[in-house]
């Protein structure tokens, strides 16, 4: 049987959808404000700027925290969206419906204050396995070249089997 393209509107509501239930299964990600713009297989993280981010008022600075958090997320939610790719494409439902990956460790390399301004991420993973994996994620502000801060992380992915 010849499997016809679906159309394309039809594979991006899919992925989109799939993407917001996976966002949407954590409430940190709200809480924050953090959203996903995504352009094909790429994800950019995207946090808009409030002033309950600021950390240091005389500065003002982001909070570190926030920072952190906003790298940290970015981070499952790339391998997240790596680990259904392949499913997604071939046609299943509810695959944004999976246990995320654990953190094992994060170092955070703060380059310089996150300014009152909206911030962004890109995450790429190094290495992804069955068990573990290791992510490198970078955000910055205005200028994609001009980061702001910069995290690794090493994760436990979830099993197969539940």
């Amino acid at each position: 049987m010849i499997r016809r393209p679906e159309p394309v509107q039809v594979v991006k509501s899919r992925r989109d959808a799939a993407l917001d239930q996976l966002v949407s299964g954590v409430p940190y990600i709200q809480f924050l404000g953090i959203r996903f713009d995504r352009r094909g297989d790429e994800l950019t993280g995207v946090l808009p700027f409030a002033d309950t981010h600021i950390g240091n008022p005389m500065i003002p600075a982001i909070h570190g925290g926030v920072t952190a958090a906003f790298l940290e997320v970015t981070a499952i939610i790339e391998l997240s969206w790596v680990a259904m790719w392949s499913d997604l494409e071939a046609g299943a439902a509810d695959v944004g419906k999976r246990p995320l990956p654990k953190t094992i460790d994060f170092t955070v390399d703060y380059l310089r204050a996150g300014l009152p301004r909206d911030a962004y991420t890109r995450a790429r993973v190094n290495r992804f396995g069955r068990r573990y994996a290791s992510v490198h994620v970078e955000a910055w502000q205005d200028n994609r070249s001009r980061l702001f801060a910069q995290a690794t992380g090493h994760f436990l992915m979830p099993s197969d089997d539940g």
